[in-house]
């Protein structure tokens, strides 16, 4: 090739063209992504401040931007919802799981999750009441479901491990979990109703009690011949 002739990469203007656009347009998303976070704490801290019925304007004042800029990041106030429900969820999560790793005896486990969600819904009243008890809002997704799958499926893995390890059907597994997250969430949500009648402290005793009392079944059907199917008729025995 003549030295005095450019080389020329066939498609490279395009190409560059199209790095350049897709960069912008990933940089674009990311500060897209982090602005939404920024609103979204910044809407917790609005629901926290006004309570669960704060409107979308309170909260665009409270972030420090008009209505219209809010809408540019959350179509309405479901979009909003669905944000803050998911944030909620894994600041849930984020303080149940150590809190649980950090025990191996099974009634505490047990104790532990009870205690850590009563402790997070009480210290979160408005935002739980924002979460939960949202009568206008379109859930085209249920952030309270989704928690509630991740938590019964961390549930599930324990429960089913024990009894596996006992050479028991683990097949129970899933269907006790979501019983007792379902149980749980229950309970705790008619204990902040009633604006707490019992301490904490008591009705977290009180509900592992009440559970630890099934989930001890396991070591007793283990000792029974013919499993869980012979320790439930053995229990309808009594």
């Amino acid at each position: 090739m003549n030295s005095a002739t450019p080389s020329v990469n066939p498609g490279s203007s395009g190409s560059s063209g199209s790095n350049r656009s897709d960069g912008r347009r990933g940089r674009w998303d990311d500060h897209r992504e982090q602005r939404r976070a920024e609103l979204t704490a910044a809407a917790i801290e609005a629901i926290r401040q006004h309570g669960p019925d704060v409107g979308m304007g309170a909260i665009a004042a409270h972030a420090g931007v008009s209505k219209p800029v809010l809408y540019r990041y959350f179509a309405d106030k479901s979009a909003l919802w669905l944000a803050v429900g998911q944030q909620a969820g894994a600041t849930l999560l984020e303080a149940m799981v150590p809190a649980v790793a950090a025990v191996r005896e099974e009634r505490a486990v047990v104790a532990a999750a009870i205690d850590v969600y009563l402790a997070h819904i009480e210290a979160d009243l408005n935002l739980y009441r924002f979460v939960v008890h949202q009568p206008d809002i379109a859930r085209h997704r249920d952030v309270v479901a989704d928690v509630m799958d991740t938590v019964a499926s961390g549930l599930a893995r324990i429960f089913g491990d024990r009894l596996r390890a006992r050479g028991l059907d683990s097949g129970a597994a899933l269907p006790w979990a979501y019983g007792v997250v379902g149980y749980v969430q229950s309970v705790g949500d008619w204990w902040l109703r009633q604006q707490q009648p019992i301490s904490r402290e008591a009705l977290g005793d009180y509900l592992t009690t009440f559970l630890w009392s099934g989930i001890a079944g396991m070591r007793r059907a283990a000792d029974i011949p013919g499993g869980l199917a012979a320790h439930e008729g053995w229990a309808r025995d009594q």
